[in-house]
């Protein structure tokens, strides 16, 4: 039996939204982050309806031989870098970008000769304390880079925003002040290369941030970049649709509950629809009652706790619904970001947690 649910991918949505980092960074190059799968709406699919980037970063070096081998001949940055001599020399081979972020990374660059240079983007921790060199190593790293024959030069430099995503937060600024100094002190030593500080909050919210490189990732797929705003306000459209079907209804009367440990109960007659979607699916298990779903472009709650392979909603103000009516769980018409904060939970999650079991289907 095939699929109930589908996940509808909207290829112009993505190419407007990317057209939105080029109004926003119209003087910068654009590195689009297609990691874990282009956040599940399909890496290989995503990455060849954004041909105008620059270059595409993703988080580990199966992505980039898999873009790479599609036929991709732009540049493929891998976020997390290599973490063995042999993947340093995979990314010769493969003619990949790497972000190089602690000391293991340069002892295997020492260790080995790579079959030709490797373009590397050097990450400066400037607070988010995740990834990264600390400023008082950037001088050692800089000149040890400028030193190895396996390493094109002048080395890019590279930070990532913590709290880009609130502008009423300090800490954005003091993480730009605390990159520029130090970019300063080097530059007066060694050449320095070009620069990528911007995220998509970043990119849309902090002008002085960025300079050569942006990288933006949420934004492309409709996703909301900042924590006051919506993503229609800053004018990204959804790329994912998630979709399904009534398989069941039934009328239950009041006192009587729905799912799982009966968490919900009617407190007068209801209607009540069953639609094929789950958490074995990618619905988010911890959605509360009261979550919207779109029936016939209209609203209804999510009632009980969601199952593998169903969730239940309440259509008792619907004036018709059938057995095989569809059903819109986020995307168009429905915010997938409210859906995540009706789940505890953010845009990307949803996004990612799309299983392999629910199908994508590429539109224009």
């Amino acid at each position: 039996m095939s699929s109930y649910s589908v996940a509808s991918i909207d290829l112009s949505a993505v190419r407007h939204n990317f057209k939105r980092v080029k109004q926003a960074a119209s003087q910068a190059k654009t590195v689009v982050v297609v990691k874990a799968n282009a956040y599940g709406h399909g890496m290989l699919e995503i990455s060849q309806a954004l041909s105008e980037a620059d270059g595409y970063a993703v988080a580990r070096l199966d992505e980039a031989i898999a873009l790479r081998d599609s036929g991709i001949k732009k540049t493929i940055l891998i976020l997390t870098g290599f973490h063995s001599v042999e993947e340093a020399q995979a990314c010769a081979e493969y003619d990949l970008a790497a972000v190089l972020h602690n000391d293991e990374q340069l002892d295997c660059l020492n260790k080995t000769r790579l079959s030709r240079p490797i373009s590397i983007w050097l990450k400066i921790n400037t607070g988010m304390n995740r990834l990264g060199i600390d400023v008082g190593s950037l001088a050692h790293f800089s000149r040890e880079l400028t030193l190895s024959e396996n390493i094109c030069q002048p080395v890019k430099l590279m930070t990532h925003l913590a709290c880009a995503d609130d502008m009423s937060n300090a800490a954005t600024e003091d993480q730009i002040a605390v990159f520029d100094k130090a970019i300063k002190g080097l530059s007066e030593q060694n050449p320095i290369g070009e620069q990528s500080i911007a995220n998509s909050a970043g990119l849309l919210g902090w002008s002085s941030v960025q300079r050569d490189w942006v990288r933006p990732g949420i934004m492309l797929y409709g996703g909301n970049p900042f924590c006051d705003k919506t993503a229609a306000d800053v004018e990204l459209e959804p790329v994912m649709t998630l979709r399904s079907k009534v398989i069941a209804l039934r009328t239950i009367q009041k006192g009587q509950s729905v799912g799982y440990g009966a968490s919900w109960t009617a407190t007068k007659t209801c209607r009540i629809a069953t639609l094929g979607i789950g958490y074995g699916d990618g619905y988010p298990r911890h959605a509360k009652t009261g979550t919207p779903v779109l029936i016939s472009g209209q609203r209804v709650p999510l009632v009980g706790r969601v199952s593998m392979d169903s969730i239940n909603v309440d259509v008792t103000e619907l004036d018709s619904v059938e057995v095989m009516d569809e059903a819109i769980l986020w995307g168009k018409g429905l915010p997938i970001d409210e859906i995540a904060n009706s789940s505890s939970t953010i845009s990307y999650d949803l996004m990612c947690g799309v299983t392999d079991r629910v199908p994508r289907v590429y539109a224009e």
